[in-house]
């Protein structure tokens, strides 16, 4: 929108005249993060107009207009219409605080991102209808809407016409895809099969997904797909059922368990992420070691694991029994250690086996590095011919960095479909 009004978008070290500062409310620390970017902001180009938009701008718009140096702070549905509302980005005395109720926020926003030659994250759906006890999402993003599959399929076949390679579809509630004008039109599953149809796409990739999203089905369709890759994150939160109830999701543990091994017959070579939460309000000792064994027991890839902090004005906040800080990151550290672990032993899995990397412009000490369709990280000798390049290769052995070494790359594939072929 900037470019067709004739700005240009540089650099942020590059004394910028706008800087539009995006934030989030799911980290922790969004206020100090906050003032951080915008005092380094300041100290490039002390004249810039800055612009703060996202979940925690529309959360606390006037906590974040009280931040030295911030000259306007829109809200969810107003960050859209930034030009149009914000007229030239004129200095004024008082900052501008356009921040309405989040009910306002009801319109989707079609947006492909196109600065990473290597990938497209391509946005489906946004906002929430769950209410989980922690989350503040759906007050920063509100309800669940959709694009229609017919727009984002003409969005993927502009993406196919450009260098990219892979395409990542995200999204608040990606699972929850089709709802429109407040009613459910579509479904995921449908705009899985549609997109897997959309020729000059190499693959496709599926963000966070909610178990009890995530049917039979679209697995299925998935393990015989001819660019969906293998590869799902899907939030657990916690392996207690308790705390799931306490919490407000959707599911048991039961079903993610059946999640997993429904993938697992069907793609033995499908990574598996997932998120957890430790220190929910009332996980015990024994609660967290439910949780702790449940994910040790699981055939799963890696975690995400998040220190529970409280949120304003979300359920979780108000609940007794809160766990002592130390006690949440002692959890914490359990988890990633255990992570560690489990993603050791998926690559160590996958040893010997040939797949496909996607090399990006990633380079340390002579070495490039690139994914696997199946999520695993690559490190090979730099040869700038192989970046965005699609490479068949074997895997070979665990480096001291953690990632995997290969055999020299020859042959470039087209499609994930030779790979699969490769694999049965």
């Amino acid at each position: 929108m900037f470019e067709a009004k004739g700005y240009q978008k540089v650099d942020f070290q590059e004394n910028p005249d706008i800087y539009i500062i995006n934030t989030c409310s799911v980290t922790e620390n969004a206020d100090k993060k906050c003032k951080k970017i915008v005092k380094e902001a300041k100290k490039i180009s002390p004249n810039s107009y800055v612009t703060i938009i996202g979940c925690y701008a529309q959360l606390k718009p006037k906590e974040i207009s009280e931040i030295k140096g911030v000259d306007a702070v829109l809200g969810a549905a107003e960050k859209f219409r930034l030009i149009e509302l914000l007229d030239g980005f004129a200095k004024e005395q008082e900052t501008k605080i356009l921040a309405s109720e989040i009910k306002e926020a009801n319109t989707f926003n079609n947006a492909y991102s196109i600065n990473d030659r290597t990938r497209t994250f391509l946005k489906v759906q946004d906002g929430c209808n769950y209410g989980c006890a922690f989350c503040t999402i759906p007050l920063a993003r509100g309800k669940s809407r959709s694009d229609t599959i017919d727009n984002i399929l003409e969005s993927a076949r502009e993406i196919s016409q450009t260098d990219v390679k892979e395409v990542v579809l995200t999204g608040v509630n990606i699972g929850d895809f089709g709802i429109q004008d407040g009613k459910r039109k579509e479904k995921f599953e449908d705009l899985v099969r549609a997109l897997d149809e959309v020729e000059g796409l190499d693959r496709i990739r599926i963000s966070s997904i909610e178990p009890n999203l995530l049917t039979n089905e679209i697995i299925t369709f998935v393990s015989t797909s001819k660019r969906f890759v293998p590869h799902f994150h899907i939030p657990l939160q916690s392996g207690s059922n308790t705390i799931l109830r306490k919490m407000g999701r959707r599911y048991l543990r039961e079903l993610y368990e059946d999640r997993v091994a429904k993938i697992k017959s069907l793609m033995p070579h499908c990574c598996i992420g997932v998120d957890v939460i430790v220190g929910f309000p009332g996980e015990t000792d024994e609660l967290f070691l439910e949780t702790y064994n449940f994910l040790k027991e699981l055939d799963i890839s890696y975690l995400h694991v998040f220190t529970y902090s409280e949120r304003a004005n979300t359920r979780a906040s108000e609940m007794e029994e809160v766990v002592p800080m130390k006690k949440r990151n002692e959890r914490s550290k359990m988890l990633r250690i255990l992570s560690e672990k489990k993603r050791r032993k998926f690559y160590e899995e996958n040893l010997a086996k040939t797949f496909t990397v996607l090399f990006e412009e990633d380079v340390e000490d002579g070495k490039m590095h690139g994914f696997t369709e199946n999520y695993i990280r690559i490190a090979a000798k730099y040869d700038p011919i192989l970046i965005n390049e699609l490479k068949a290769v074997t895997l070979s052995e665990i480096n001291e960095k953690g990632n995997v070494e290969v055999l020299e790359p020859e042959i470039v594939f087209e499609s994930h479909s030779t790979i699969n072929s490769l694999n049965n």
